[in-house]
């Protein structure tokens, strides 16, 4: 994977930063990491300004962004609220009220939401689809996403330049925050579901005792 962002790079400059970026908002198992650290370091050996490769960068993530935008859109509140209706609500414990509740959450906090994931591993790009599926307002999302993904696409670029041939440590320490990241995520995720299944779990056992009474 690294050689052919490698040559992509390389044969493309700028343009192929753009593509491979927009590629991988898309599809967030490739390695942004990559991407950006090794752009950088081609800035110190090509003919290639490192202010253009961060612009190219960020125009790509909002590309990528966009496009799962709109497959948000595409995902009605009707729709999600069937399948809370049925054996995947029932599994996660949530209820089409809970879809009300999200939308709620978007249109009053959906701005630092989308800000904050950007910075977050997988969270980075997927984080536009529920975004779209809230119907967040669009230039808002764009605004937030591409100061998110600039100020991200600068500290990866600028951290290649400065680490020069050593690009690849950058990409090592980069793939161990990812996965303490995720980890933590997933351990916030289980928790949350965790409380959720015990509320509901309290409030049924509460009622059934009334009943019995």
């Amino acid at each position: 994977m690294q050689e052919i962002i490698i040559r992509l790079i390389e044969q493309f400059g700028y343009f192929g930063v753009a593509f491979l970026v927009a590629i991988e908002n898309l599809f967030p198992p490739i390695p942004s990491e990559v991407i950006l650290t090794f752009s950088g370091f081609m800035t110190t050996y090509a003919h290639m300004d490192v202010w253009l490769v961060i612009i190219s960068a960020t125009i790509g993530s909002v590309i990528g962004a966009i496009i799962l935008y709109y497959v948000g859109r595409l995902i009605s509140t009707a729709y999600l609220k069937k399948l809370l209706l049925g054996s995947i609500g029932g599994i996660l414990h949530f209820k089409p009220k809970d879809i009300e509740r999200a939308k709620e959450w978007f249109s009053k906090r959906g701005d630092v939401t989308v800000l904050l994931c950007r910075f977050i591993p997988v969270l980075r790009s997927l984080i536009s689809i529920p975004a779209g599926t809230a119907k967040m307002n669009f230039s808002v999302f764009i605004f937030y996403t591409t100061i998110g993904t600039f100020i991200w696409n600068t500290i990866l670029v600028w951290l290649g330049v400065y680490a020069g041939e050593s690009w690849r440590n950058i990409v090592n320490y980069m793939n161990e925050y990812s996965l303490i990241t995720i980890i933590l995520i997933l351990v916030i995720g289980i928790i949350i579901i965790y409380r959720l299944f015990r509320r509901k779990t309290d409030v049924h056992g509460v009622s059934d005792n009334h009943k019995i009474k």
